[in-house]
């Protein structure tokens, strides 16, 4: 009995080294959210389509008061953890919810469609018991995923989980931001002169999201453009 003991002490620094730490990334915004001095109007959660965001165009976040919390790679699962501490917390007005394209890509497993549905409608919930209003994007137009050639059928795929999207925010009232007629080709992937790989907009790209979601934006905005 002692020998298995001591050979599962042994083995727990090990194991312990081999779990990864920090799966949702609260530690990524916690100095940013620590600093805010004053509640932003407006919370944009994503993944990296959101993070390049702040990248491209830094200007329209600190000049109209919105707070920039995607995480490069996140899936749905993730945000939803990290919701509270990186939007509630916050106390906005708004928040834009971009995500689900990294569910699509597996990049977390397999997840059912319904199961990615449900998380943004678990974030959006949360929002609406906080006071703060949802709006939901749609999944940006996408041909393929380079870092997930595997992945088939992926226009299709796109289409139908931003079809459960919008029809859940047309039944709930909520705001519904779509950026495909924008963005899209007639195949289904991005626009070349909108993307730099396919999936994640170039900044001509940002002007043009800009530009569709400006009008779900205005209620909540303190500082005007």
């Amino acid at each position: 009995m002692k020998k298995i003991i001591f050979a599962l002490l042994a083995a727990t620094p090990l194991l312990a080294a081999a779990q990864p730490k920090d799966w949702a990334n609260y530690g990524r915004y916690a100095g940013a959210n620590a600093q805010l001095t004053q509640a932003p109007d407006v919370v944009f959660m994503g993944n990296s389509i959101t993070d390049g965001w702040d990248d491209a165009h830094p200007e329209f976040f600190s000049e109209n008061n919105f707070a920039c919390r995607g995480i490069s790679g996140q899936v749905t699962s993730q945000m939803l953890c990290r919701f509270r501490a990186d939007v509630i917390n916050l106390r906005p007005k708004a928040v834009v919810i971009l995500a689900g394209t990294n569910d699509l890509a597996l990049n977390n497993g397999p997840i059912e469609m319904e199961h990615i549905v449900e998380n943004i409608v678990s974030m959006a919930e949360l929002a609406l018991a906080a006071r703060i209003q949802p709006i939901i994007c749609s999944v940006l137009p996408a041909g393929k995923y380079g870092w997930r050639p595997e992945v088939e059928q992926v226009p299709e795929k796109i289409r139908e989980l931003n079809a459960r999207l919008r029809k859940y925010a047309l039944e709930r009232g909520i705001a519904w931001v779509d950026y495909h007629p924008a963005l899209a080709a007639e195949d289904g992937s991005m626009r070349p002169e909108y993307t730099r790989d396919g999936v994640h907009p170039t900044r001509a790209g940002y002007d043009v999201m800009e530009q569709v979601i400006a009008p779900a934006l205005e209620p909540y905005q303190s500082t005007k453009p």
